[in-house]
């Protein structure tokens, strides 16, 4: 029974060692698994997730930040609270997580957050200001990525990026 093992293995090594790898087929096995997936959420699905994650990103005065262009609705308070511009960080599912995380930017920051709820993504964003001019908001961003101190909550997107109010 050893030696059949042994002689498996043996030849699983010789099999490993004669194929080798190349571009072509790393190229013909990332397609492969390319169209699985799009196959298994649905081509319009899957080329909707590839061109979110080429989101456009906007220069405002030398620095890069994503702009998201979307028509929302403002939950508990009202639609002259939005501003033009406002900056997010955290987007939830549940309304009740997002007040919860709106109330303690609030409270502890004192911050003017709000939540407001995205329509094309059905999401809830929590804005932790909002202001009615773009650099003011580039600048706002840049100045919680360069002072970690200027807010002790955790953010929790990866970087605050802005929405805008079309």
């Amino acid at each position: 029974m050893k030696h059949y093992l042994l002689l498996a293995i043996a030849l699983i090594m010789l099999g490993a060692v004669g194929c080798k790898t190349s571009e072509e087929n790393y190229k013909a096995a990332y397609d492969k698994a390319v169209a699985r997936t799009q196959e298994s959420v649905g081509k319009e699905a899957y080329d909707k997730v590839q061109a979110e994650k080429r989101r456009y990103t906007e220069v405002v005065n030398g620095d890069s930040v994503r702009v998201v262009r979307a028509h929302c609705n403002i939950v508990d308070g009202k639609a002259p609270e939005v501003k033009k511009y406002s900056v997010v960080v955290a987007v939830f599912d549940q309304l009740i997580n997002a007040r919860s995380y709106r109330d303690r930017l609030r409270d502890q920051e004192g911050f003017e957050s709000y939540v407001v709820l995205n329509n094309a993504d059905k999401k809830y964003h929590v804005i932790l200001q909002g202001f009615d001019d773009k650099p003011q908001a580039v600048a706002f961003i840049k100045n919680i990525q360069d002072n970690p101190s200027f807010i002790k909550m955790k953010i929790m997107v990866p970087i605050p990026w802005i929405l805008e109010k079309p």
